[in-house]
C-alpha cells in the first residue's frame, strides 16, 4: 500500500471545508493512517517549500500557510499518490476541473484548499517532516476487501 501526505490549508480550515473534503477521500476508499492539527512555523515552511523560498511570492505563501492551524494527514491506498493528485486537481483553483477538490472549492492559485504530495519520494520526505514515529498507524479497515481486489492489495 502506498502512503501520501495531504495538508488541509488554512483556506480549508477557515471555510469549514475539512469534512466535505475528507469525506471524498474516505468515500474513494483511502485509509487515514495519521492525522493531526498543528500551527506551521516559517522554519517548517522553508523546509517544505524549499523550492519556492527564493521566489518573490514566498512571503505571501508563509502568510497564507500560517494564517490558522492546518490539518496534516497521511492517507493510504493502492496508488494513493496518483489517486489523491487526481482528486485534488491542478494548483490554480480557477483552472481546476469541476469535480476535483480545487475545482469545486477554490478560486485561487494560493488559497487552494489542500496540499498533496507529488511523488513517492516527496510523500516519504513530507510524512517524516510532519509526523514522528508512532504517529502513523497500520490499519486495515474491514471494508478493504470491498474497495480493492485481493490481487491489487498485494501489489507494491
Amino acid at each position: 500500500m502506498e502512503q501520501t501526505l495531504i495538508i488541509f490549508k488554512p483556506s480549508a480550515i477557515e471555510r469549514a471545508l475539512v469534512g466535505k473534503v475528507l469525506s471524498r477521500f474516505e468515500q474513494k476508499g483511502l485509509t487515514i493512517t495519521g492525522m493531526k492539527m498543528m500551527q506551521l512555523s516559517e522554519e517548517l515552511l522553508r523546509q517544505h517549500y524549499a523550492h519556492l523560498v527564493d521566489r518573490p511570492f514566498f512571503p505571501s505563501v508563509v502568510a497564507s500557510m500560517t494564517a490558522s492551524p492546518v490539518i496534516v494527514m497521511v492517507l493510504e491506498g493502492v496508488d494513493a499518490i496518483n489517486v489523491v493528485r487526481s482528486m485534488t486537481g491542478v494548483t490554480n483553483g480557477r483552472q481546476a476541473a469541476p469535480g476535483t477538490i480545487r475545482g469545486d472549492f477554490a478560486m485561487s492559485n494560493q488559497e487552494n484548499i489542500i496540499h498533496a504530495s507529488s511523488s513517492a519520494e516527496d510523500a516519504a520526505t513530507e510524512i517524516k517532516r510532519f509526523f514522528a514515529p508512532g504517529e502513523i498507524f497500520e490499519r486495515t479497515p474491514a471494508l478493504t476487501r470491498f474497495i480493492n481486489a485481493s490481487s491489487e492489495l498485494s501489489q507494491p
